[in-house]
């Protein structure tokens, strides 16, 4: 966000992020689950903290839901969360009496809900512009199928005239004193939305179009939508490979994949010589062109002793959410005769997707010796071998 108003024109996205998604089911309200590797929320709230006329994002959230709301949102400038209320339109007057309390409130709000991720910046452009002559603007879409009326179930009753009829989307865009108003007015109506909570103010409100990827996310179909927008929107596939070697030294377990793996011996190197970790996030830096371990972490500096190697691979994946893409699979082979890697596949597997915020579904972990051959085979120490593929937008 660097926008340059003035205290007077601040402009505030809100977020509205407290509802249990009960529609769609699973322990975790939709939008906390993962889209790509990086929750809907996230997702949703970036694209308002990247809008350049956009000085501040409040979110407002279940409490119940701090720790995966403070997890998705780490990182970002959001400002603090706001507790919502048992029903949309409470949560949005807490949200908006929170604005309110500020130092200097905003002149201008944008309310958007947290489960439509894919919103193009130029509907943001859209609304803003709206504003300069009116005190509300929606984004919405024009009804262009034909509509019936059901009758007894599933039977066609009246055919509905669509001439005139709208979608409506979020984000929308309000004054923000007259919005508080329309509010405060209308507590305990539970209208649908906030264009019709400033309607029964009087206040007039404008249609801007809005857009097909800005699609609320409801279902899991909707996800599974959503995750195919954005594939699209990457189409610079690429694929890196890592590789890595440690000698054994005194100790009683090593660290594979993350995972401590009880064994005579373990293995030597300025960090905790995590093989495995090691050459993936080699791999991803090859993906990116973008050197290699000892590049970003230099052996000489010190304060990389005896570290956890989680954080090598956590940043190799940072730098790729930076350019806008996705880590899409990781595979990676430990070499050695011993200690055997099978008992714990999946702990590591496991170990791995969490630090690179993917599914497990998209890690391998195989092991193999070297038939005796080699330091391998001598049991002299461990290699790792890993392929990266990851997706970057044009």
């Amino acid at each position: 966000m660097t926008s340059t108003s003035t205290p007077s024109t601040r402009t505030v996205a809100l977020l509205v992020a407290a509802g249990s998604a009960a529609r769609f089911g699973g322990p975790l309200p939709k939008q906390y689950l993962p889209l790509l590797g990086e929750p809907v929320l996230r997702r949703s709230a970036a694209v308002f903290c990247a809008h350049p006329a956009i000085d501040e994002v409040r979110i407002v959230i279940n409490p119940a839901m701090s720790e995966p709301y403070h997890r998705a949102v780490a990182g970002l400038p959001v400002g603090a969360p706001v507790a919502g209320g048992a029903e949309r339109q409470q949560s949005v007057l807490l949200g908006l009496e929170a604005l309110a309390a500020e130092s200097v409130p905003p002149q201008r709000v944008l309310v958007h809900d947290a489960a439509r991720p894919l919103l193009p910046p130029e509907v943001i452009d859209r609304l803003l512009a709206a504003l300069e002559t009116a005190p509300g603007a929606i984004a919405a879409l024009p009804i262009v199928d034909t509509l019936w009326r059901a009758e007894g179930g599933p039977s066609c009753g009246a055919l509905v005239d669509r001439n005139g009829l709208w979608r409506a989307q979020t984000p929308q865009a309000f004054d923000f004193a007259r919005l508080l108003a329309a509010h405060r007015a209308a507590a305990g109506q539970n209208l649908t939305d906030d264009a019709a909570v400033l309607r029964a103010g009087g206040e007039d409100v404008t249609l801007v179009p809005g857009d097909e990827a800005a699609f609320k996310i409801t279902t899991e179909s909707d996800l599974a939508r959503a995750e195919a927008l954005l594939l699209a929107r990457l189409p610079d596939i690429r694929m890196g490979t890592g590789f890595d070697v440690h000698r054994f030294g005194p100790g009683d377990h090593v660290v594979l994949c993350g995972i401590k793996v009880p064994h005579e011996q373990g293995l030597m190197g300025h960090s905790d010589a995590d093989v495995g970790l090691h050459a993936l996030a080699d791999a991803i830096y090859g993906a990116l062109g973008d050197g290699d371990i000892g590049a970003h972490f230099p052996p000489s500096d010190m304060k990389w002793r005896g570290a956890d190697s989680a954080q090598f691979l956590e940043h190799a994946v940072t730098l790729v959410r930076q350019r806008g893409g996705i880590v899409a699979h990781l595979d990676v082979t430990i070499m050695g005769e011993q200690p055997k890697v099978g008992p714990h596949r999946d702990a590591m597997r496991k170990r791995i997707a969490d630090i690179a915020g993917i599914d497990i579904g998209r890690v391998g972990v195989k092991a193999t010796t070297t038939e005796k051959l080699g330091f391998t085979g001598r049991r002299e120490g461990l290699a790792a071998q890993a392929a990266a593929t990851i997706r970057l937008p044009l």
